[in-house]
C-alpha cells in the first residue's frame, strides 16, 4: 500500500521520541550518542528512530570520517504547516462568526430584559 507525504510525516511525528529528536535536532546537528543522552533506550533504538524519521524526510544524515551527523530537514515540515493552515483560517473563520452570534443573542436578551422593566 502507497503512502502518501503527510501520511508518513504524521506517523514519524506520532512518537514523542521522534518529536523530541527533531526538538533537539532544531538546535544543529548531532551524533546517535548524543541523540540517546535524554533516553533510557539504547543506541540500536535510537537508531530505528532516526531510519524513521530520514524517510520521512524530516532528517538528514552525513558523514563525516567516523561520525554521522543528523540534521533537521524542514521541507516535510513546512509541508504539514502548509497543509495545516487551511484549516486553521477555517476555524478562525467559524469561531469568528459563533462570537457574532454570541453577541447577537446576548444584544437580543439585553433588550429583552430592558422591555421587562
Amino acid at each position: 500500500m502507497s503512502t502518501d507525504r503527510h501520511s508518513t510525516t504524521f506517523a514519524a511525528l506520532a512518537d514523542p521520541t521522534r518529536r523530541a529528536i527533531l526538538a533537539r535536532l532544531a538546535l544543529g546537528e548531532a551524533s546517535v550518542g548524543e541523540l540517546a543522552e535524554p533516553f533510557d533506550m539504547s543506541l540500536p533504538a535510537v537508531s530505528k528512530h532516526l531510519k524513521v524519521l530520514e524517510r520521512a524526510g524530516l532528517i538528514a544524515r552525513g558523514r563525516e570520517a567516523q561520525w554521522r551527523p543528523s540534521r533537521l530537514e524542514v521541507g516535510p515540515l513546512k509541508d504539514i504547516a502548509d497543509w495545516l493552515e487551511h484549516y486553521r483560517r477555517f476555524w478562525e473563520q467559524s469561531l469568528d462568526r459563533l462570537g457574532v452570534y454570541l453577541r447577537e443573542l446576548k444584544a437580543k436578551e439585553e433588550k429583552k430584559r430592558g422591555r421587562k422593566k
